[in-house]
């Protein structure tokens, strides 16, 4: 790679670092794994930095690499949930404010990954259904019903939840 190249390179990452974070905090819903998928995503937009570094698409580009990335390490084994033996306690009233971002990270966190994935970049980045239909590599089509069914599924859990006593 080339130093004017590198300092472009530089520039991009430093610009977007937090956005991608953030971005692929919702995603995984841990800070760890979070920067594990930034870093992963980063060292990819290396390697293709002179194919793509002088694209309009970059932005897109970035949040498909870092959203493959996230699916590719769903599979892994050592990524995957794994249960308690005892349940947290309830929350007081006094906590319900953050209970109310906390609940929802969770719930989101419920859905399963394509449909967290369409939920996020669509609700969360803004992005079109187009773009999002790209960046996941589906039909529009599918990424309407992937949203719709996600916000569905995110109404019923939060009513249910809701009604439990948070």
């Amino acid at each position: 790679m080339k130093r004017s190249e590198e300092n472009a390179y530089r520039e991009y990452v430093t610009a977007r670092m937090e956005s991608m974070r953030r971005t692929a905090y919702l995603l995984c819903r841990d800070w760890h794994t979070a920067d594990d998928l930034v870093s992963i995503t980063i060292g990819k937009l290396y390697r293709h930095w002179s194919r793509v570094g002088a694209t309009a698409g970059i932005d897109a580009y970035v949040r498909k690499a870092l959203l493959r990335t996230w699916l590719d390490e769903k599979r892994r084994p050592w990524r995957r949930e794994q249960s308690v033996e005892e349940l947290p306690e309830l929350p007081t009233a006094a906590e319900f404010a953050v209970v109310d971002r906390a609940q929802l990270l969770d719930l989101l966190d419920g859905l399963p990954p394509r449909r967290r994935a369409a939920v996020v970049l669509r609700l969360y980045l803004d992005l079109s259904v187009e773009e999002t239909a790209e960046i996941l590599g589906c039909s529009v089509g599918t990424v309407k019903s992937q949203t719709a069914r996600g916000l569905d599924t995110l109404r019923t859990s939060a009513t249910r939840t809701s009604g439990e006593g948070y």
